[in-house]
This record gives C-alpha cells, sequence and structure tokens, in this order.
C-alpha cells in the first residue's frame, strides 16, 4: 500500500536527512567494499530498504536502481538473489518500473529465470509480471518464457509451479502456451530412447 505525501513527511521528518544519510552510506559502502559477504549483506539491506516507498525518492538519486540492475550481471548468486528481490520491492512504483524497463531491466530479469537459486527465480517471475506493459509484453511472453513457465508449473514446489501457472493464465495466451507446448513434446521425441541404446 503507498503511504500519502503527508504520511511520508511526518514519518521522516522535516528534513528527512537521517534516513537519505543512511542509504547514501549504504551505497557508497557497496560501492567501495572489496569483502563479498559483506558487499551482499549490503545488498540485501537495501533490498529491504525496497520495500518502503518513503525510500523511491532516495533511491532515484542514489541510484540504488542500477545497483540492483547491475547485481544481476554479477556471478555470485547472491548478489543476483538481492539484486532481483531489490527489484521486486520496488518495481510497483511507476517510476522505479519505467526505469527498470528503460534500461534493459526485462532482459536482465529473464536471465535470473535459470538461476538455481529458488529465491531467485521466484522473484524473477514476480517483477516480470510487475513490468508487463504493452510494451514490454512481447518480450515477457515470448517462447523461451512461456517454455521455461511451463516447466516450473510442473515442479514439485508448490510456490513456485503456483506462481509459474499465474503467469501463464493472466498474461500468456492460449496459442503461446500451445506453442510452447508443442516444441517441447518436439524436444522430447528427439531425445535418444533409452531401449534403442542398449545393445542385443
Amino acid at each position: 500500500m503507498f503511504s500519502s505525501q503527508e504520511y511520508l513527511d511526518k514519518k521522516t521528518g522535516p528534513y528527512g536527512i537521517g534516513r537519505f544519510s543512511y542509504l547514501q552510506s549504504l551505497v557508497t559502502e557497496y560501492q567501495d567494499i572489496d569483502d563479498q559477504e559483506a558487499k551482499c549483506q549490503v545488498l540485501a539491506n537495501l533490498a529491504n530498504f525496497a520495500y518502503d516507498p518513503i525510500n523511491y525518492d532516495y533511491f532515484r538519486k542514489l541510484n540504488v536502481l542500477d545497483l540492483f540492475l547491475d547485481a544481476l550481471d554479477e556471478s555470485d548468486e547472491k548478489l543476483v538473489e538481492f539484486g532481483v528481490g531489490g527489484l521486486c520491492n520496488c518495481v510497483l512504483d511507476k517510476l522505479n518500473k519505467e526505469y527498470i524497463l528503460q534500461n534493459g531491466g526485462v532482459a536482465l530479469v529473464i536471465n535470473c529465470l535459470s538461476s538455481p537459486v529458488e529465491e531467485t527465480v521466484l522473484s524473477a517471475i514476480t517483477t516480470l509480471m510487475y513490468l508487463v506493459t504493452n510494451e514490454s509484453k512481447q518480450e515477457i511472453t515470448a517462447l523461451p518464457v512461456v517454455e521455461c513457465m511451463l516447466r516450473f508449473s510442473r515442479s514439485f514446489n508448490k510456490q513456485l509451479s503456483n506462481l509459474a501457472l499465474v503467469f501463464l493464465q493472466d498474461y500468456c495466451t492460449r496459442a503461446q502456451v500451445e506453442e510452447a507446448q508443442a516444441v517441447q513434446q518436439q524436444q522430447q521425441q528427439q531425445l535418444p530412447h533409452p531401449l534403442s541404446e542398449q545393445v542385443s
């Protein structure tokens, strides 16, 4: 739920200096620190602050969204997890959503669908659903993504399968789903049959 400006002003005080300064110190620490574990902790803290709309103006002034987006290209799975988690937490804000869309966010988040980390994948699916617009829908519901969601929908993890089903039902046409199913069936038919490989 988004807060009124009056409430936000009351919560931050007349100047809002404390919160901005603290977020600024986190950004500086993240950029300057070499220790990977500490870097992950700082990004996790920033991702937690992304829940609160009171921070969004500060995030934009401090380029926090860029930190989240850049983290998606990192080799460290924890940084990717906290980066996409941060985006997921703040993407419902209209200005944040526009910024993410304009800065290659869709492609970066789609790449997160192949992560071995469950939380990363869940955040990525949720973020993609929030990023859907008339302009971005074609990229977000491209065939490889729909195929991916079909696989997730058969997962033993109920949270993952349910989220994937919501994506397929709410954002994809029946034709898109059927095309993805046909591709998967074709791929299965092309797999070598175990019995055919046995030597008699």
